[in-house]
């Protein structure tokens, strides 16, 4: 039996959909699960990450496990999921571990910490390290809906942005095939793209104009005061700071597990189309 955590997430969604198709046992865990409508047959279960008193039901009769990085709890969860006889675990984690100074990175570092805590225990851990997914570009979607311009500080910083399809397929390819069990796994989008070359392919998709608004740094914390903390979003900012100008360092990792190419970002946009363009008047 396999569980799948964060089971709200697009990248579970898709796992669970993959592995049931299958014909593997999966079952489904959330801090939500009447919300939750996956496949027939697949069960569901609450469970919290933050709270060690869902692990135990949520963990009988698991052998591997799909963990979304959540480092509150995280001793505690591998200690029960050791105790129910887990013997793997794959980890969504991020590429930010890899940067040049992870431990100080806030985006970072509550991914670092769950690796390590895995890396320390005594079961297999496999770990999927996506870049910047494709699904960011959302935050975008109220500003094209509205005529506005996005305000950008870094409208030339570079990400690789990822289909979360494609980050689901890789995590069924290092559940199910042993030869990848263990090891560490960066996974890019197909191209390196600026900000602005993001916008562009999302007006060019959905036929609408879309204007980028160059803010600074304090200008955008501002704006986004209500939504990300301070710490998180200078985080943010020096990210993108330090990539403004420079391509992202990309990875054939999605086509060496699944057998295709990463998925082109105007695929993610045409997909999810109705985000930027459903007028505010038929909500």
């Amino acid at each position: 039996m396999i569980l799948i955590t964060g089971g709200r997430g697009a990248v579970a969604t898709h796992l669970t959909t993959l592995l049931h198709h299958d014909g593997l046992p999966v079952r489904l865990g959330s801090t939500r699960p009447e919300g939750l409508t996956p496949p027939a047959g697949v069960p569901t279960i609450r469970l919290d990450l933050t709270d060690p008193a869902t692990f135990p039901t949520a963990l009988t009769g698991i052998t591997t496990v799909f963990l979304y990085a959540s480092p509150d709890r995280v001793t505690d969860f591998i200690d029960h999921a050791r105790r129910a006889g887990v013997t793997h675990i794959v980890l969504l984690s991020s590429s930010s571990v890899l940067g040049p100074d992870p431990d100080n990175d806030p985006l970072a570092k509550s991914h670092l910490d769950v690796e390590r805590a895995l890396l320390a225990s005594s079961i297999t851990t496999t770990i999927l390290r996506p870049g910047s997914f494709a699904s960011n570009a959302s935050a975008w979607a109220w500003p094209i809906k509205a005529g506005r311009p996005v305000s950008l500080p870094f409208p030339a910083a570079h990400n690789d942005p990822i289909h979360e399809k494609d980050v689901a397929e890789a995590a069924h390819a290092v559940l199910t095939d042993p030869r990848h069990h263990g090891g560490r796994f960066t996974l890019t989008g197909p191209e390196s793209l600026t900000f602005t070359q993001q916008i562009d392919q999302l007006a060019a998709v959905t036929g609408r104009p879309v204007t980028i608004h160059h803010v600074t740094r304090e200008e955008w914390k501002q704006e986004m005061a209500d939504y990300i903390s301070a710490t998180y979003a200078d985080a943010l900012l020096n990210w993108w700071e330090s990539h403004d100008g420079k391509p992202a360092t990309l990875t054939r990792t999605v086509e060496e597990l699944t057998g295709h190419p990463a998925r082109p970002f105007t695929t993610w946009a045409t997909e999810h189309i109705a985000d930027f363009t459903t007028d505010f008047t038929t909500l």
